[in-house]
This record gives structure tokens, C-alpha cells and sequence, in this order.
């Protein structure tokens, strides 16, 4: 069992312990992430804007993901790093967003992406110069 910080709510926790109940779920109070991570990996024919075009945002998925499990930080009741579909905001690709915060951001690169896990996923601290 271990005592993790409530997602987005300085000084509150909740215990996780990994129980599974009677119906084959985790105690419902608990949340199963306390953030999820998720990339646009949509492409688009003819030109038209799409964050995974040029193929940067599977790249940085699938860095993301790494990085976020070496630092120990995904996994049940921590942290995880999804693919999506498009998320609406083509123009302003690529783009990534944390929930349950809904804080969007972009990024250039692989340091734009460490500092996204690092700071928001890990300390909770959102990075005010990449969010849109």
C-alpha cells in the first residue's frame, strides 16, 4: 500500500493498495490514474495540419511513455501516457493534453516532452511556456 498525492489538489492523498472488489474493480473512490497524458497521433491526406503528419508525435509518444516509466511514475494509481485520435486543435499541433487538469500544450522536442513528464506529470507543476 502506499500513500500517493491527489491529482492537482496540493497536500491531499488517497491510499492505493491494489485491492481489487468482489465485481472485478478497484475501490471506486480511488481514481485508477491520478493523470492521464494523451497524444495526438492523427494524420491527415493532402496537406491538411494534423499533429502526427510528420510522424514528431508518435516519436514523442513513445518517448513519453519511457520516460515516465524509468522515473516510476506509470503504472496503477501514478501516472499514464495514452495515444488519442485528434484532439481539435490541428492548428495549433502538435498537441498534448493532461487530464483530469485539461491543461493543453505543444511542443517542439524531446526536452518540451521531458519537462511536460518531469513537471506536471511527476511534481504536479504545469509548464507555463509550453501550454496553449
Amino acid at each position: 500500500m502506499g500513500i500517493l498525492p491527489l491529482g492537482g489538489v496540493p497536500g491531499s492523498t488517497f491510499r492505493y493498495d491494489g485491492a481489487i472488489g468482489a465485481r472485478g474493480q478497484r475501490d471506486m473512490d480511488l481514481p485508477f490514474y491520478q493523470r492521464h497524458l494523451f497524444f495526438c497521433l492523427n494524420r491527415r491526406e493532402g496537406g491538411e495540419q494534423a499533429c502526427n503528419n510528420s510522424g514528431l508525435a508518435e516519436t514523442m509518444f513513445h518517448m513519453a511513455k519511457k520516460h515516465a516509466k524509468d522515473l516510476g511514475i506509470q503504472g496503477a494509481g501514478k501516472m499514464r501516457v495514452n495515444r488519442s485520435g485528434c484532439l481539435g486543435r490541428c492548428s495549433e499541433g502538435p498537441v498534448a493534453v493532461v487530464y483530469p487538469d485539461g491543461v493543453w500544450y505543444t511542443y517542439v522536442d524531446a526536452d518540451d516532452v521531458r519537462e511536460i513528464v518531469e513537471s506536471h506529470l511527476r511534481d504536479g507543476v504545469p509548464v507555463a511556456r509550453l501550454r496553449l
